[in-house]
């Protein structure tokens, strides 16, 4: 395996790791949007399922793949294949990713720093629902400040990961994740203590399955797949940091168990407070946290200015530690190309990665302002990037990684590695083999068609 410091140490390190790579602003704006999209309660049912029969196996192909790639992800295809060096190209994947993904994410990463910065000069309090908007706007659309921010995200993100796997990646999950979870706590116990709490929570565990189309079925199997990150080779550079002794079918259910509750609890956050004032929509996308949302504190907590104060304070804080644990995961996939294939210090990949991807979050912040004109295929460069990415890379990539298990890699290696060469129980087994084979492919290339919009499903 190599170097021991080039492994995590714990079995815990590894899951909050992992965890953390998943669990990011998705989980707090975008699941909320998607469930106030699309009926509430019922789509989470069915997110919960695609979660068990989409998401894990795919980020069990993805874990072994990576483990068995041992500390090199980009030459772990054509060892996984028998040495078949045609696969040897999707050891790319994490590295293009790593640069496109992390320079988009990073500039709506800075916006949140902003947001926490601005809280903790309670620069909220007195504001209008107009100057909410107005202030957005003008932040978003400026040239230098968003650039700022988003330096300085990088520059945090790009400090952990030039630490090293157990020093940087793995301590600083073990400090994080445990924060995340505790000021999600807090704020989901200030939020259910708010006037129409029980609007939100009938809202978001009350059934109605008269509003489920397919178009649902597809939305809430999307953001299974999204919400973890796999397709993009995330998990798969992680996992080459696993120790053998690592259970990868139980941990991939511990990582995605992990997430989904990190996406109910921020459902209870969002839900009770957005329904505490009429009129007011939970399916406003990333203007639900910079509008709506700082306009929902004080509208709610005018009357205690304190606890305005500290929610508003606590609420961006988690929003900070979201993006930090994922543009973490996001920068070690392109530094780990440099450092492994180009040996370069993980200092100087660290630096030289951050720098092209900060150049290249430039153009996408930009987007918003001065740049907002300047397309490429009709899009300016944040959308090109996000849509790159997460309806082209991603829904690929996890096909392309569910065919490699399912139908090239040898079925002995690949049950070797699930059951840690037959130490290990694996009742599983079959099931996932089979979901790899037929089952993942089928829903990956729905979801590819849906968010495409491809006309051909009309009829759902």
């Amino acid at each position: 395996m190599g170097s021991t410091k080039n492994v995590f140490a714990s079995k815990i390190g590894a899951i909050l790791a992992a965890a953390g790579s998943a669990v990011g602003l998705g989980n707090v704006w975008r699941f909320p949007t998607e469930v106030g999209a699309n009926g509430g309660a019922a789509f989470i049912l069915i997110y919960v399922l695609s979660m068990l029969i989409l998401g894990v196996p795919i980020m069990v192909t993805e874990f072994a793949i990576g483990r068995h790639g041992g500390e090199d992800v980009t030459h772990a295809f054509q060892k996984m294949s028998g040495g078949k060096r045609g696969w040897r190209w999707m050891g790319l994947l994490p590295m293009v990713s790593g640069f496109l993904v992390l320079s988009y994410y990073a500039v709506v990463a800075g916006w949140t720093l902003y947001y926490l910065f601005e809280a903790l000069m309670n620069g909220f309090a007195g504001k209008s629902p107009d100057e909410f908007t107005n202030d957005f706007v003008a932040f978003s659309s400026d040239t230098w400040q968003p650039i700022f921010w988003m330096g300085i995200i990088i520059a945090m993100t790009c400090a952990i990961v030039a630490l090293g796997v157990q020093k940087g990646i793995e301590r600083s999950a073990k400090v994080m994740m445990p924060q995340l979870f505790f000021f999600i706590l807090v704020l989901v116990g200030c939020s259910l203590t708010l006037p129409n709490a029980g609007l939100g929570l009938s809202f978001l565990f009350s059934p109605d399955f008269s509003k489920v189309t397919g178009s649902v079925v597809l939305s809430a199997m999307g953001q299974a797949f999204f919400s973890l990150s796999v397709g993009i080779g995330c998990l798969c550079t992680y996992a080459c940091y696993f120790r053998k002794d690592v259970d990868l079918m139980k941990d991939s259910f511990s990582v995605a168990g992990i997430d989904t509750l990190v996406a109910l609890l921020s459902g209870l956050i969002i839900f009770p407070a957005v329904y505490s004032i009429p009129g007011l929509s939970p399916d406003a996308g990333p203007s639900l946290v910079f509008i709506t949302l700082p306009n929902v504190f004080q509208q709610v907590f005018g009357g205690i200015p304190w606890l305005a104060y500290v929610f508003s304070l606590i609420f961006y804080l988690l929003l900070v530690l979201a993006a930090l644990t994922s543009s973490i995961s996001m920068l070690e996939m392109s530094v780990a190309y440099f450092h492994k294939n180009l040996h370069l210090s993980r200092p100087v990949a660290a630096v030289i990665v951050s720098l092209v991807c900060l150049a290249l979050g430039i153009f996408c912040s930009l987007s918003f302002g001065d740049w907002s004109e300047v397309k490429m295929f009709g899009l300016n460069f944040f959308d090109f990037f996000d849509f790159l990415v997460a309806k082209f890379i991603m829904p690929v990539g996890g096909m392309v990684m569910c065919i490699f298990l399912g139908w090239v890699v040898d079925e002995r290696v690949l049950r070797a590695e699930l059951t840690n060469n037959g130490t290990l129980r694996s009742p599983l087994y079959s099931t996932y083999r089979f979901i790899i084979r037929y089952i993942a492919p089928l829903c990956i290339l729905l979801i590819f068609a849906h968010e495409l919009g491809l006309a051909w499903l009309d009829w759902l």
